[in-house]
């Protein structure tokens, strides 16, 4: 556990005692201050109590006297779509807020822009950070280095390992997070994209984007890779090289054959190529399962740099990525059974990010649907080209099947129906494909509870 420093005989407040408020509160505690906890959500209360976490209900009158600072989880939303009673409350009493990210750097760069502590990579973006961690993460690991990972993946940052001086900590952050967060000042920081999500969170497009690009203020930044294959990201890409030293910012593309003037990282003749700190490198991806489709290809191309940032060669970061066995739920095989190819992606919770997953693959029956967006299946409108047939399933099946133009489908309803029919429609050279383009709520506690359903179906259906 990483104590939190700076404030020894402060009272704090914790509000949001899941996994990330409780070791926020053990975090501060640990540092020596005394923490007063509190959950809208009984289960959540009972929980904490039996970790030892003191609580005091929040919502009462004069429940902020004598509160120096709250601190927020991720799940508690702040201004929108309307703010929450308690934060509010804590608003109206002048209390200072911030959350477990923002706790974390202050404790571990007390002196921020004058070197010495860990190597922090934050990674951020609509679609791909998760994955992108978790490469950068293995690849560094693979290759000898010191390094932990933290933050929306994996256990809260504030649970890890105290790091040392010149280990490297890789920091998934969230729009959730970073937009509360008192301080964002990472090494290496990465954008890779933004797409619509989460805008109700953030009062619209300009918010989310807002609370995204602010990885990027920090007086340690030493890289800033960004991907450029949408207009905010190059947007944001030519602001930040304005703001650094040349040969700061660089640019990363899987869409384009270059990225644009060096230093930049892009595709090239199926490998990544890759024109950083004054040198030419190749990294190969030929055969590399795991990195599967346009958007893997972008998260490769982020990681390289990053990877090659931090020191290593691009032997090393070919080696890492040859053994990265990708992560669950994001385009990972779960097997070919008589030449039908079955992937599961079911953290493709929206439509943009499903159609990444579509353009991977080819012959594809598409098992989708859940609690769809807002916009539906509207940025597919032109992405369904490799569809043989889609199967429908939960809350939006039916109106999904509006939106499908002239694509066959079936509307199943559940995930055991679904895979069923597609399981007995697939010919060799097919994909067997979850890719739901909606959250899971409707039928799942979560999209990983989803993507289990999935594989056990599949391993049902095709005889394993």
């Amino acid at each position: 556990m990483v104590p939190a420093r700076g404030v020894g005989g402060k009272r704090i407040a914790v509000l949001g005692l899941g996994r990330t408020g409780l070791t926020a509160a053990a975090s501060l505690a640990a540092g020596g201050a005394e923490i007063a906890g509190w959950d809208e959500a009984a289960d959540a209360r009972d929980g904490a109590r039996e970790a030892g976490v003191s609580l005091k209900d929040l919502s009462t009158d004069g429940a902020w006297e004598g509160i120096d600072c709250l601190v927020v989880s991720p799940g508690v939303q702040h201004l929108y779509p309307e703010p929450n009673r308690m934060v509010l409350a804590a608003t109206d009493a002048g209390v200072p807020i911030d959350n477990d990210i923002g706790v974390f750097f202050k404790s571990v760069r007390p002196d921020a822009g004058k070197g010495g502590g860990p190597v922090i990579v934050a990674v951020t973006g609509s679609n791909g950070k998760s994955t992108t961690s978790a490469l950068i993460h293995h690849t560094l690991a693979h290759s000898g280095r010191a390094v932990q990972i933290a933050g929306n993946i994996g256990q809260g940052v504030l649970g890890i390992d105290p790091p040392g001086d010149g280990e490297i900590v890789v920091l998934e952050v969230s729009s959730y997070q970073s937009d509360v967060a008192s301080v964002l000042d990472p090494d290496i920081a990465v954008f890779l994209n933004l797409t619509p999500d989460h805008l109700g969170r953030h009062g619209g497009l300009g918010g989310y984007f807002a609370a995204k690009r602010r990885l990027f203020g920090g007086r340690s930044l030493r890289r800033a890779v960004i991907g450029v294959d949408d207009n905010e990201s190059r947007f944001l890409a030519s602001q930040v090289a304005a703001m650094t030293d040349p040969g700061t910012t660089v640019r990363v593309s899987a869409a384009r054959d270059s990225a644009g003037r060096p230093p930049s990282v892009c595709v090239r003749d199926g490998g990544i190529a890759a024109s950083v700190d004054g040198a030419e490198v190749r990294v190969g991806l030929d055969g590399i399962r795991a990195l599967t489709g346009v958007h893997n290809r972008q998260n490769a191309c982020a990681a390289t740099a990053v990877c090659l940032g931090c020191g290593l060669g691009a032997a090393e970061v070919e080696e890492g990525f040859r053994t990265f066995a990708g992560l669950p739920h994001r385009t990972q095989i779960v097997g070919e059974y008589g030449g039908v190819l079955c992937v599961n992606d079911s953290k493709s919770t929206n439509a943009e990010s499903a159609a990444m997953a579509l353009k991977a693959f080819r012959n594809i029956r598409w098992i989708a649907g859940g609690l769809g967006k807002e916009s539906g299946l509207a940025p597919l409108s032109d992405g369904l080209e490799n569809v043989v047939k889609a199967y429908l399933i939960g809350h939006s099946a039916r109106e999904f099947a509006l939106q499908l133009g002239g694509t066959p489908y079936a509307i199943c309803r559940t995930m055991e129906d679904a895979v069923s029919l597609a399981a007995s429609d697939a010919e060799p050279g097919d994909t067997v494909l979850l890719a739901p383009a909606a959250a899971s709520f409707d039928q799942y506690p979560d999209f990983e509870a989803r993507g289990t359903h999935f594989i056990e179906e599949v391993r049902k259906r095709f005889g394993m």
